[in-house]
Formats: C-alpha cells, structure tokens, sequence
C-alpha cells in the first residue's frame, strides 16, 4: 500500500512539474531556440570527438587548410561552428577574423589552451598557461626587441659557422629537418640560458621530440600513448633545467653570471607587480616553453626553405646572388652584421613565401570572456574561437595561384594586413618574429654560400602536421658544395 502511495504521489508531482513548466519556461525556451538558431552556422560532429578527427586528418594528410576552406565553401566565408578537442568552437576566417581575434585580446576573448597543455606545463603557483603566457610576454617585450637583439647577431653567426662546419661540410647527403632542429636549438639554449656545453644540451634536447608532439595529442595519459611521453618528457627537461637554474643563482650571487647575460637571469632577477620572485619551478616552466618556440618554428622554416630552394633554381639563384653581393662586401672573417641583415631583402620575401605556403604554427585557439556578437551571429561565453592562419595564405582570393611559389607578394607594400599572419598580427603579434627573422636569415647565408643541393627523393612532396608541418622523410638533400 505504501509503494502505490508513493508511485501514486510521484506521477501527481511531475504531472505538476510539467504543467509549472509548460506554463513558465516555455517562453524560456523559445528564447533558447531563437538564441541557439542565431550560433554560426555549421555542425559538431560526433558526440565527444565532434569533427576532431577530420580536422587532425587534415594535418596528417598535409592539407591543415581543407578542414576549414571546406566549411568556409559550405556554410559561411566569414564563420561557422565545429567541436574541437573536445569544445565547442566556432572558426573565424580570413583577414577580418584574424584582426578581430587579434584586436580583442583580453576584452572579448583571451588566448587558451588545450586543458592537457596545463599537464605538460604544470605551474606551482594558481595561474592558468593563459595568465603565464601574458606574463611572459611582458617579460619578453625588451628582451627580444630589435634593438636588444642586434647584439646577439655575431652570436648567431658563430653558431651557424660551427652547426655547418660539424654537420654538413665533407658530406654528400644529409637530412635536413634534425639537422636544422639541432640549429635552431642550440641557439635558443645559448641565446634564453647561456647553455652551450654539447652534452648538457643533448640532455636537454634528446625529450623534445616527444615533448612538442604531445602538445596536441589526445589528453589520455596512459603508458605508451603521446600524451604520456610527453609528460615525462616534460619532467626530465624541467629537472635538468632547475639544476641550470639552481647553478645560475649561485653564479649571480659570486659575480660569475651577469644580470642582463640573457632571459634565465632576467627571470631571477625581476620581480612581478607585489614583489614576488618566481620559483624555480616555474622558471623552468617558463624556459622550457622559450626552447620549444624557439626551436620548433623557425626549425620548419629552415627546412621548407631548403626544400623549394632545391626545387625551385631560379629562386635559389636570387637569393645565392643576393647573399654573395653581402659576403663580397665584408672582409674575410667578418661576422655578419645588422647592417647585413638589413640588405637581404629578396631573402626575407623568400623566406616569406615559404612560410605562407608551409606556415609553422598552422592556427591557434582564442576563448569568449563574454557573450557577443560576430558578423550577426552569438557567440556564448565560454565558446572556443579558432583562427587558421593556412586557410588565409591558401585562400585564392587573397593570394592568386596560392599554390604558386612568387616572393614577389612580399616586394614593395606586400600582403594587406591580418592577410599573411605566420607571427600572428597587430597587438597579438609573436614577440619573437625579429629572432626568428635574425636566425632564418642567418642560416640561409651560410647554407647557400656553401652548397647547392638536390631532394634525393625528387617526386616526395608529402608533408603532414604534427602538430607543425614536416617533411614525411625529414627532407635528405645531396650537397654540393661550391668550389673554393
């Protein structure tokens, strides 16, 4: 009797329920449909995974741009909605995407991340990677400003002269990618913390592969997956990074390290707006994300150059001219100058062009703080903002014959603004781009005052991202070395 009771009161109470709803939340209601009939036009996929897959498959098959032109041809050129890694995303596309993503940083949206990024990079204080990342570039504005860096220009030069003396010169094959990941970093462990014993960098360097694969992987940390690696890859880099530290301070502390020798010092030395000095943990976290930037990016960007240099002889020919009118100029044993950087104008539209076609970082992800609107669509609080940099370099309405190899898009007043944006673009702009500018450059002299040279595997075109573009192969080259 007491169970027909209770079923008998339960159906009486949600009869009830259902009459109050009826009632009060079906205007509620109407106001949710009409607000989720103005998101931006497109699809989530499948439940979980939404259109992640198609989106990594993309970059797999070398094509990052295809995820989104194709949604850009079939819902909107402007905006459409997807699901990445797991969230609820809308793609803002071309030129007036990109400017307003860049323009509303931290006033409608703020810069985020992945939540497995926070596993990779755990920080000892409270702070999301979002809050650490405006920090450090703060931190890093005076320090990789122009009129910082022309100092480390000789620097750079002296390390190149050593990199293709120990590793291509009395070679007739190599393969250029690791070759061109070991430049990239052992001049960013010189140049952020004055590292340059061999094996100390070895230590550091021989995780990093794992590391910068896993920064995108599905977050699952389980033995043997990337994720994993990445994780313990991440921690051994880190412990050998503190001991770095730790050994810095007590050479700040006897007078044997300088206080402006480079960014680690900077970091021990500068306090933030209470007064507070950063942990070595964190320091090290800190560091750690500089060496991957500062090998990763600029690393495709030598090898791509190489690659359509070797493709393409009469572009190589304009740089080869360009750069040997420079050497003519100096005296023997002169390092490389400002002055000599500021004339390798036809090297740097090459240079360009490469990375348009081959952008390193292909897009990154943007959050709402607020609720607003783009182009009359909503776009909720919490929504994940993607912008692709590759869909705008191979969009042939703003670069014709975008799969056309032409430099001459970067001569005279070059691309229109937020329309070529490998470093990102206005106030969002990459606070290492004359860095990474120095070093490519810097590397093309030496590498065509040296050699000619050939893909061993002519017809191989094959890239895939992950989560940056790379050579299938790691492109092996046969040198040909210029007579003396």
């Amino acid at each position: 009797m007491e169970v027909m009771v209770f079923f008998v009161s339960l159906i009486c109470l949600l009869a009830g329920f259902l009459s109050l709803h009826h009632l009060f939340f079906t205007k509620k209601d109407k106001s949710a449909a009409t607000a989720a009939s103005l998101l931006p036009p497109g699809k989530t996929g499948w439940p979980l995974v939404g259109e992640s897959l198609h989106f990594l498959w993309a970059g797999w098959k070398g094509h990052p741009e295809k995820f989104v032109l194709d949604r850009m041809a079939k819902y909107s050129s402007t905006i459409f909605r997807t699901n990445l890694v797991g969230e609820k995303a809308a793609v803002l596309c071309g030129a007036s995407g990109n400017k307003f993503l860049f323009s509303n940083e931290n006033k409608l949206v703020k810069v985020w991340f992945p939540s497995g990024i926070d596993r990779i990079f755990p920080s000892s204080t409270r702070s999301s990677s979002e809050e650490e990342g405006v920090k450090l570039r703060r931190m890093l504005h005076n320090f990789l400003k122009t009129e910082a860096l022309r100092r480390y220009i000789g620097k750079m030069d002296h390390m190149a002269q050593t990199h293709f003396v120990e590793g291509w010169e009395n070679k007739s094959e190599v393969v250029v990618l690791p070759l061109a990941k070991d430049f990239t970093f052992r001049l960013a462990c010189k140049l952020f913390a004055s590292v340059e014993d061999p094996q100390q960098v070895d230590r550091l360097s021989k995780p990093f592969n794992l590391l910068a694969s896993s920064l995108f992987a599905i977050p699952i940390d389980l033995p043997g997956t990337p994720f994993n690696k990445g994780i313990k890859a991440s921690k051994i880099v880190r412990q050998e990074l503190v001991s770095i530290i730790k050994q810095r301070k007590t050479d700040l502390a006897d007078g044997k390290a300088s206080p402006t020798q480079d960014i680690l010092s900077h970091m021990l030395l500068t306090s933030d707006e209470d007064g507070e000095f950063m942990q070595e943990f964190d320091i090290a976290d800190k560091i750690l994300g500089l060496l991957i930037g500062g090998r990763d990016s600029a690393s495709v960007a030598c090898t791509f150059i190489v690659k359509y240099l070797a493709e393409l002889p009469h572009i190589y020919d304009g740089v080869y001219n360009e750069q040997m009118d420079i050497l003519k100029s100096k005296s023997p044993g002169d390092s490389l100058n400002w002055e000599d950087l500021q004339k390798m104008k036809y090297s740097w539209s090459v240079a360009c062009e490469v990375m348009r076609l081959a952008t390193p970082v292909t897009g990154t992800f943007r959050e709402a703080i607020t609720d607003f609107s783009y182009k009359g669509y909503s776009i909720p609080k919490g929504f994940k903002l993607y912008w692709s940099a590759t869909a705008t370099h191979k969009n042939p309405d703003i670069f014709p014959e975008p799969e056309k190899f032409d430099p001459s898009r970067f001569q005279g007043a070059g691309p229109a603004p937020y329309t070529f944006v490998p470093f990102g673009g206005g106030p969002r702009m990459c606070p290492g781009l004359e860095y990474a500018r120095f070093e490519i450059l810097v590397f093309m002299h030496h590498l065509v005052k040296r050699f000619k040279f050939a893909k061993m595997i002519p017809n191989d075109g094959k890239f895939v991202v992950d989560p940056m573009p790379i050579p299938a192969k790691g492109l092996p080259i046969r040198l040909f070395p210029h007579p003396k």
